[in-house]
C-alpha cells in the first residue's frame, strides 16, 4: 500500500505539547492521513485574529515544504478583560521559552484578582493550506476561570479553565476526555472532515 503525496500533512507547530495533541486526534479521526516531519523557519504571528495567524503559519509551511500544511492558532478570551488575552495568549506576559505558561497564568490571575465575572472561552482556528486550496475552521468551548491553578496535565491556561458543566479543569482530566470537548478538538474534527472530502484524503483512497 502506498500513501499518495496528497494525503501527507505537515503540522505547522513547534510546540511539542500542542503537536502531540493534534497528532493524537488526527490518528484517531483519519488514520489514512500521514503526518510528516519537516523543518521550516519560525513564523512571526503578526495577525490581528486567530484565523490570520493560523493562515500565516500554514501558508509559510506549505511554501517551505510543498506539502499540505495544517496550523492552528488558539487562545483564551476572558469576558471581564474584553476578550484578552485573546490572540496574544501565548505571549501575554512577554515571556518566551519554558517559563511562558507560568508567567502568562500568573499575570492573568493577577489581573482577575477580585473579579466576580469569571466567564471565558477557549477559541481555536485551524487553517489548512495546500496546492490550490485554503480553508479555516473554528472551534470554541465556554467555561469559567478558576481563581487558582489546578491539575498538572495539559498546557497553557488549561489549569485555570473549567469547561461549563464540569467540576475539573482541562489540566485535571486525561487527554481523551479533554479532546472530546476542547476547542482544539472541535476545530480539528471540522478540519479533518473538510480534508476527507478532498480527493486523495478520503478513507479508502490510500491504495495505488
Amino acid at each position: 500500500m502506498r500513501v499518495p503525496a496528497r494525503s501527507r500533512v505537515v503540522l505547522a507547530t513547534k510546540n511539542a505539547a500542542k503537536r502531540g495533541e493534534l497528532a493524537s486526534l488526527i490518528e484517531e479521526l483519519a488514520p489514512q492521513i500521514e503526518l510528516v516531519d519537516a523543518d521550516w523557519s519560525d513564523v512571526e504571528e503578526t495577525g490581528s485574529t486567530f484565523a490570520d495567524n493560523a493562515l500565516l503559519k500554514a501558508r509559510s509551511v506549505h511554501a517551505a515544504t510543498g506539502l499540505t500544511a495544517l496550523a492552528d492558532d488558539s487562545g483564551l478570551e476572558v469576558d471581564a478583560l474584553d476578550g484578552a488575552p485573546g490572540v496574544r495568549s501565548a505571549r501575554y506576559a512577554g515571556v518566551d521559552g519554558p517559563g511562558a505558561d507560568a508567567a502568562n497564568t500568573a499575570l492573568l490571575l493577577e489581573r482577575m484578582r477580585g473579579v466576580e465575572d469569571r466567564r471565558c472561552r477557549f477559541v481555536c482556528v485551524v487553517a489548512i493550506v495546500g496546492d490550490g486550496f485554503e480553508e479555516t475552521v473554528r472551534g470554541e468551548v465556554e467555561g469559567n476561570l478558576r481563581t487558582e491553578a489546578a491539575g498538572t496535565a495539559g498546557f497553557g491556561y488549561d489549569p485555570l479553565f473549567e469547561p461549563r458543566g464540569w467540576e475539573e479543569t482541562f489540566a485535571e482530566v486525561p487527554s481523551p476526555r479533554k479532546a472530546s470537548v476542547s476547542h482544539r478538538g472541535r476545530a480539528l474534527r471540522a478540519a479533518v472532515e473538510w480534508l476527507r472530502r478532498r480527493p486523495g484524503f478520503g478513507a479508502g483512497e490510500n491504495s495505488a
